[in-house]
């Protein structure tokens, strides 16, 4: 380009004559070509329309873009008709008007305008306008917006958001959407995802889904309510829906396959390593109102014979594949509950102290059949994190986490509070 590239919104071009080095009309801007950029999308041809047909300009074929008029240096007769191609993304076609994720609030938005300016010398997408001033701008009521503004004393307040906070929800937009940008999906709280997932479309929610990695699509499917966190799963790749079951926790998986019919289930079951498969079925046995149906069955155990280094040591080891750690259970050889050893009490003993020292032998447990209120009175009673649950052999089959007890005894309007 000979000029200075300026900022200008996408409304502002839209429709503005589009003129050959001569000075002679070619037509008007229909749409922008985009492609991915380095740091921001960046236009690569410009489709304007004639009296006969869309036409494509290169970008590099562009002297003059801003919100007056749009020239080239070259003539019509060297620029091809527009013809459609599998995976083009127009801006105004797949951009303007559509819902987006806006990852910094934590909400799905709907493009008013896009803002576009000079980046490293070619025309990028810059941030997305997703307020009233940018819809009044696109429907060309800028004058009434200034007057609101001036009853009020007030401007309407700019809302944009720089495309490195956005991820585009259509799926043929993915090759525009920033590293930065799924990064920050990824970081978002399961809750906020879930929330997001339940205002948008069934192949938004697919796309979405696939966009993130196994580990965070587990959390946010947890969080959904029962009835669409079954249809999600059910309408998934089966490929897929088992790959996010086995990085979910245990207990949280076995609540989703248990929404779901009695064959959807177990064909999942069939498609994970038959190690957590065999978990989560231990889990789905039990009825949902006892603590063998709330219970978790991964747990940090450790021997009588180790001492606090070494037990130390193999809460590391087994950290990873665990959500919460507080306590580690002190087993027998025939898997019963001998104590238990706060994470606390381990952090702060010589590492050569005997376990047997510091283990705690008057363990409060329940069974797996022991109802939620008989659970829920321990915890409040003895002020415990976790509650241990034996089996009908006395076996530790598992533990019910305090925030997994609260669950049924919430109402209903602050669950849906708490998951919003």
């Amino acid at each position: 380009m000979t000029e200075e590239l300026n900022e200008v919104n996408l409304s502002r071009v839209l429709g503005k004559t589009v003129i050959d080095e001569k000075g002679k009309e070619i037509g008007t801007l229909d749409d922008l070509v985009m492609i991915p950029g380095e740091g921001f999308p960046q236009v690569s041809h410009l489709i304007v329309r004639n009296r006969k047909q869309l036409i494509v300009i290169p970008w590099l074929a562009i002297t003059l873009f801003n919100r007056f008029v749009i020239s080239i240096g070259r003539t019509t007769a060297e620029f091809p008709p527009h013809e459609e191609s599998e995976g083009e993304i127009l801006l105004k076609r797949d951009i303007l008007d559509k819902q987006i994720v806006d990852v910094d609030g934590a909400k799905v938005v709907r493009v008013n305008d896009i803002k576009l300016g000079k980046y490293k010398e070619f025309l990028c997408i810059l941030s997305v306008d997703i307020g009233l001033a940018g819809l009044l701008r696109r429907l060309g009521y800028d004058g009434v917006g200034k007057k609101i503004a001036a009853l009020l004393k007030k401007e309407i307040p700019r809302r944009e958001i720089s495309w490195e906070y956005v991820q585009p929800l259509e799926m043929n937009l993915s090759r525009l959407t920033l590293t930065m940008a799924h990064d920050q999906l990824a970081e978002m709280h399961p809750a906020d995802l879930a929330t997001i997932i339940s205002t948008i479309s069934h192949q938004q929610i697919q796309a979405m889904l696939t966009s993130l990695d196994t580990e965070t699509a587990g959390e946010a499917i947890h969080e959904l309510e029962p009835e669409l966190r079954s249809r999600v799963i059910s309408e998934m790749d089966s490929e897929l829906a088992s790959d996010i079951l086995e990085e979910m926790e245990p207990d949280e998986a076995a609540d989703v396959l248990g929404d779901l019919s009695q064959e959807k289930a177990q064909e999942l079951l069939n498609l994970m390593e038959p190690e957590e498969a065999e978990e989560i079925q231990e889990l789905m046995e039990h009825e949902d109102d006892t603590a063998g149906g709330l219970m978790n069955n991964s747990f940090i155990t450790i021997t009588l014979a180790m001492t606090a280094g070494e037990a130390f040591q193999e809460v590391r080891r087994n950290a990873p594949e665990i959500e919460m750690i507080y306590y580690a259970y002190v087993l027998d050889d025939n898997e019963r509950l001998v104590g238990v050893v706060s994470l606390r009490d381990l952090l702060i003993t010589p590492a050569e102290t005997p376990i047997a020292e510091i283990l705690s032998e008057n363990v409060k447990s329940v069974t797996v059949e022991a109802e939620p209120e008989e659970v829920l009175e321990l915890i409040a009673k003895y002020n415990l994190i976790a509650v241990p649950v034996l089996d009908a052999q006395e076996k530790m089959a598992g533990i019910v986490m305090v925030d997994d007890i609260l669950e049924p005894f919430l109402p209903e309007a602050l669950k849906r509070k708490r998951h919003a």
